[in-house]
């Protein structure tokens, strides 16, 4: 087997999660109903996320690792995962098993482009929701989520006349309201970051989906920038004035965390990885390695 994880569309989650309760809109929507039962387990190993999903907890505690950063997800909060990510859940509260209960709410690719989302708007926080994917719902958001839930159940099992119209109806309303729930949470978080205009915002938007896209072969700002169509020097700017950080340093953390995930959850040797993520060789690989994490690649597989 090449690599310990795997990618994970909403097919492969149903049948990952296929003894939990589960109501589903064909392979593009599903909503999975998550207790605490003994093949828990299941659950942590390392996946790509081919889809979007919100995590609702409604009881107990649990701890995920998404792309090599720890999150615990207790009552009354929601995470939001995005294509690309790799995770896994890390443990839970083994003394409060039988509280744990949370409601994943999973949609494809194919969906949000047939919805004709706006996803500029939901993901207008989009760099901080790398570092801050969790939030903290309060009584109000925590029962609107509950009844939306609840209603996309019912009509799935339904047999009204234009039930798929009124689920999709909201489904996007669903999206709106994370949305809400999103710009009202992260009001700190978001004056961390530089001040942006319009133009450096969308930029950075278009921007970060191509690394996300390319990052494995292609890791020079001019390839992103004649992709967006600017110079180099113009696009550079645009993502400093964005998001505080350059573009080359953005680059560089999506190589590094796909670096790290080889490293630690692959059987690949690493002359293997250094193919996959195109590097010339091995030494210029150690090389970028160690510059960012300051252990080699074989350090790093060891500790």
């Amino acid at each position: 087997m090449e690599t310990s994880f795997y990618n994970m569309g909403l097919q492969q989650f149903k049948e990952l999660f296929a003894d939990a309760q589960q109501s589903s809109m064909g392979e593009d929507f599903c909503i999975v109903d998550v207790r605490y039962d003994d093949k828990l387990h299941r659950y942590q190993v390392p996946s790509r996320l081919d889809a979007y999903m919100f995590i609702f907890c409604f009881g107990g505690g649990v701890r995920f690792n998404v792309n090599m950063k720890e999150f615990s997800l207790k009552k009354d909060q929601m995470i939001l995962l995005v294509p690309g990510c790799i995770g896994y859940l890390v443990d839970y509260d083994k003394g409060r098993k039988e509280d744990i209960h949370y409601v994943i709410v999973g949609l494809s690719r194919r969906l949000i482009s047939i919805l004709n989302l706006d996803l500029n708007r939901l993901f207008s926080e989009g760099k901080t929701l790398m570092e801050i994917p969790r939030v903290d719902l309060n009584e109000e958001e925590l029962s609107l989520a509950s009844r939306f839930l609840s209603l996309i159940k019912t009509l799935l099992a339904s047999k009204v006349d234009n039930k798929r119209s009124c689920i999709t109806s909201l489904i996007a309303a669903i999206f709106y309201l994370a949305e809400g729930i999103y710009n009202q949470h992260l009001e700190e978080a978001r004056l961390s970051f530089v001040p942006q205009s319009s133009r450096a915002d969308d930029i950075f938007k278009k921007f970060i989906r191509l690394v996300a896209d390319y990052h494995m072969q292609e890791r020079c700002v001019g390839f992103y920038a004649e992709r967006l169509s600017l110079s180099p020097k113009y696009l550079s700017k645009m993502i400093k004035t964005a998001s505080g950080r350059s573009a080359p340093e953005w680059i560089d953390s999506y190589v590094i965390l796909e670096a790290k995930n080889f490293l630690k959850y692959s059987n690949m040797s690493i002359k293997e990885i250094v193919f996959r993520l195109h590097f010339s060789d091995q030494p210029t690989f150690t090389k970028f390695f160690k510059a960012h994490t300051g252990m080699t690649p074989a350090q790093f597989r060891k500790s």
